[in-house]
């Protein structure tokens, strides 16, 4: 029971994701002006905290951890297992698809802790990387999808050449506008996936589903973990239904 009322909670908060963006895209893209810089910014323990809260304490305390300055992402913690720990902003709300949630790249307040396997620590990081920097140099949505897709015609990001993972277990997300958190999930990244390939499950419900980027170099499976606690700064604390 508490599973289904889950199901229903978070079908709605996408759709009133869906229907917020699509109001904010209803307005001309000239109108639409980046928060100030500094809201974007966190105090570096707490970044730090927030980043490590990603992945089970295994993974997490032996990551590497970057943390966002006002020049991009630097590494704050040298890690020695591969993974790389860091908190995701706005830039990286997918900007290919789904086109509503291409306005959530100026949302200041969005907050998503991930933890990056090696491969994806070598293919994936450098793709949100450079997502934020383009946003942090004033770039729209639109300007983001063009440096995206040129930096990786020509090479500048590495190929998606295998499939990569990632941990979003925090109970501390931040996923936009009518999301807010989310079910302790893995990320995996399936290069030119779309929701059919997996039999058309619902977006935001219990079974997995294609939510960013689909039928891209970019794509993004989401796995939802069921029977597990979402992570807070170090230690498992139990999921909201």
């Amino acid at each position: 029971m508490q599973l289904f009322r889950r199901e229903i909670l978070i079908r709605r908060a996408v759709a009133t994701a869906l229907m917020l963006a699509a109001v904010s895209t209803a307005a001309p893209a000239a109108t639409r002006q980046y928060p100030p810089l500094r809201e974007y910014l966190m105090a570096r323990d707490a970044e730090i905290a927030l980043a490590r809260s990603a992945a089970p304490d295994a993974v997490s305390a032996h990551a590497t951890v970057e943390v966002l300055t006002d020049h991009g992402y630097e590494v704050a913690v040298a890690g020695d297992n591969g993974f790389v720990c860091l908190v995701m902003r706005g830039w990286s709300a997918p900007t290919f698809t789904p086109a509503p949630f291409r306005d959530f790249v100026y949302d200041a307040a969005l907050r998503a802790p991930i933890c990056f396997d090696p491969v994806a620590s070598r293919t994936v990081l450098p793709l949100q990387e450079l997502r934020t920097a383009l946003g942090m140099q004033g770039n729209d949505p639109e300007a983001i999808t063009r440096g995206v897709t040129n930096a990786y015609a020509t090479g500048k990001l590495p190929k998606m050449d295998a499939v990569a993972f990632a941990y979003m277990w925090s109970a501390h997300m931040n996923l936009g506008p009518g999301i807010g958190a989310f079910h302790p999930h893995v990320m995996v990244y399936a290069p030119y996936y779309d929701n059919a390939m997996l039999g058309g499950n619902p977006f935001g419900g219990s079974a997995p589903f294609v939510s960013d980027d689909a039928g891209t170099p970019f794509a993004v499976v989401v796995i939802p973990v069921h029977g597990v606690a979402a992570v807070e700064t170090g230690k498992a604390v139990e999921h909201a239904p």
